[in-house]
């Protein structure tokens, strides 16, 4: 990617966070002037993103092909070592988040009817959060075989 294409990306990532944040403060204070903003925002981000898109079509298709050839002869195992990774990652830390989310709300209730049963709840949060832990020592794991 080319350097102007490059700074063309960033003053357009700049508009599309500055023009609706610009029209939300310049506004009245109604609701007239969320929708105003809310709209700016989704057109800046869309033509933002659709505007990328062809940026990013219009590459070097040789130097793609090449990058392709060398993934071929690399082999799908690697490809499917990082997508193992990211699923052991991915799934141990949904589960991580329900078991948390389960686990907070009930220690906080406790802690609100007793205050002295704090450090036998944290224990119970942090071993549900252990379960995001063991996902990423398996994806490094899988990681280090690659």
């Amino acid at each position: 990617m080319s350097l102007t294409v490059k700074i063309l990306l960033a003053a357009a990532l700049i508009l599309s966070i500055g023009v609706p944040f610009g029209a939300f403060i310049s506004g009245e204070k109604t609701k007239g002037r969320y929708k105003k903003a809310l709209c700016l925002n989704m057109v800046m981000f869309f033509g933002t993103l659709i505007g990328t898109t062809l940026l990013m079509g219009m590459g070097n298709t040789a130097l793609a092909a090449e990058e392709t050839a060398v993934a071929a002869a690399a082999g799908s195992s690697t490809g499917l070592g990082y997508i193992a990774a990211a699923l052991a990652t991915g799934l141990s830390c949904v589960g991580g988040g329900i078991a948390v989310s389960s686990a907070a709300s009930a220690a906080l209730g406790a802690i609100s009817e007793d205050g002295s049963i704090l450090g036998k709840s944290l224990i119970f949060v942090g071993l549900a959060e252990g379960v995001c832990l063991y996902g990423l020592i398996i994806s490094f794991m899988i990681l280090g075989q690659l």
